[in-house]
């Protein structure tokens, strides 16, 4: 199975010379912000794994914004997946999403900010090809996940000439803590994961030719807590504006369940009673801490309260200014196409506003806006498991991954997945699902609120 983790693989640095890579015309070295990397062959593509696009922010930058990566010698061999952000075990056996796409998992580090790149193997290498990219931000919950989990992976988009990015970021009380002594020490705090996105996307902005991109057609795309960056990027004023399009998958339209949390002094005082709570009163405390340890500061704080606390996106007056309602309703969302939907047994308030959204944008002559309803019950064998078309179940579709699943996927799924590659990497391409010459999916309008089923036929 591909994200298969060896310990020693999982401990090596970020450094990594090459050693059984060659370079030649179908492989060849990258120059990039920081030195020069290449990448493994696989297929007809070429995957650049574990590439740093900031500085580890570790030590005295836990909790601050991302910086320049750090420089290194010699040419990095990005041929194995790195760390994921810290973040709980998964149990595989829980019947829930353990059981889903957490056979194993990744070895889990603070050092965590790296990309993964598909290109095309005729693309890496020739600024000139100009091919459309995609960037990914995986969900869970703001506080789980990685960006190279099993079911994801870029060969069948670079198969269709889109280059695929998938960005590790912060999460949880090390990517979305707000604490007064943060904010007086850097004028604003919390947001560390929405950050760590935008210095992604910024990065495939200044690098992404290197691998046959083209940086003035970028489209981000994510699902659930994905997604809800997503919502928050095409706002953002530190990222609106370099996006070509978006696709938002179950994190809800308008007046949706993923709302943007309270001012920055509202989320200070909750980080600081989470700490406060365990005795942590310093930066210096906070800052030497664990993981292991913020994270029972912050189970504390729930079980003592009687509450589930995510932290998450707040509204922080300079990543973010306002709620992404405000932000629609006032026509300053990011004007470009975008396509939103969700899956037939979707979370409660992930599945709707979508309509709502798409006639308000046309309302002010914005681009097109898509969306569709994934409905494909997710095959059993008989183990305990998640049912139906279950909140993610998607996923495996989208990326084309059926086959490393336990799951008994058939032809008519695999067809279905073909056909929302296609449909996702033509978004990638034009802002339009459907393929040139074709129209079977709609724009969504007053006088036709259309929505594609995604059903296996």
């Amino acid at each position: 199975m591909k994200n298969r983790f060896l310990s020693l693989i999982g401990a090596l640095s970020v450094v990594l010379l090459i050693a059984s890579c060659s370079h030649t015309p179908e492989n060849p070295v990258l120059s990039i912000e920081g030195g020069q990397i290449q990448g493994v062959l696989c297929g007809q593509s070429l995957v650049y794994k574990g590439v740093p696009y900031a500085a580890p922010p570790v030590g005295a930058l836990r909790w601050r914004a991302p910086q320049p990566v750090v420089a290194w010698d010699s040419v990095m061999a990005c041929d194995h997946f790195l760390n994921a952000a810290p973040q709980g075990a998964h149990n595989p056996d829980d019947g829930n999403y353990g059981t889903e796409f957490f056979p194993e998992d990744a070895p889990f580090s603070e050092d965590c900010l790296h990309l993964n790149i598909w290109t095309p193997q005729h693309a890496a290498g020739h600024p000139e090809k100009k091919l459309p990219v995609a960037l990914w931000i995986h969900g869970g919950a703001y506080s789980a996940g990685w960006s190279f989990e099993m079911e994801m992976d870029g060969e069948a988009w670079a198969e269709r000439d889109v280059i695929l990015v998938t960005a590790n970021y912060r999460l949880g009380v090390l990517g979305y803590l707000s604490h007064p002594l943060l904010t007086a020490e850097s004028g604003t705090s919390g947001n560390y994961g929405l950050m760590d996105q935008i210095a992604a996307l910024k990065w495939i902005k200044r690098n992404i030719d290197q691998f046959g991109g083209d940086p003035e057609n970028v489209m981000i795309f994510g699902q659930s807590a994905g997604g809800g960056s997503i919502r928050c990027m095409v706002m953002s004023p530190e990222s609106k504006d370099l996006i070509s399009g978006a696709i938002v998958m179950s994190a809800g339209g308008l007046n949706g369940r993923l709302r943007e949390a309270a001012d920055q002094a509202t989320v200070d005082a909750q980080g600081q009673a989470i700490m406060e709570l365990s005795g942590y009163t310093t930066l210096e405390q906070m800052r030497s801490a664990s993981f292991e340890e913020l994270q029972a500061a912050l189970d504390r704080y729930a079980t003592e309260n009687h509450t589930w606390v995510m932290l998450a996106p707040h509204i922080d007056g300079h990543l973010l200014t306002e709620t992404f309602d405000e932000a629609a309703y006032g026509d300053r969302l990011a004007k470009v196409p975008m396509l939103f939907g969700s899956v037939a047994d979707d979370m409660a308030g992930l599945n709707t506003g979508f309509q709502e959204l798409a006639q308000l944008r046309e309302t002010q002559g914005n681009a097109p806006t898509y969306i569709y309803y994934f409905d494909a019950a997710a095959p059993e064998d008989g183990r305990p498991c998640l049912h139906g078309s279950f909140h993610s179940s998607e996923l495996w579709y989208v990326f084309r991954t059926l086959e490393r699943s336990w799951r008994p996927y058939d032809q008519a799924d695999k067809m279905l997945s073909e056909r929302m590659v296609d449909y996702w990497t033509n978004m990638a391409k034009t802002g339009n699902p459907n393929a040139p010459g074709q129209a079977d999916w709609l724009p969504a309008t007053a006088n036709q609120p259309y929505v594609q089923t995604l059903e296996r036929q």
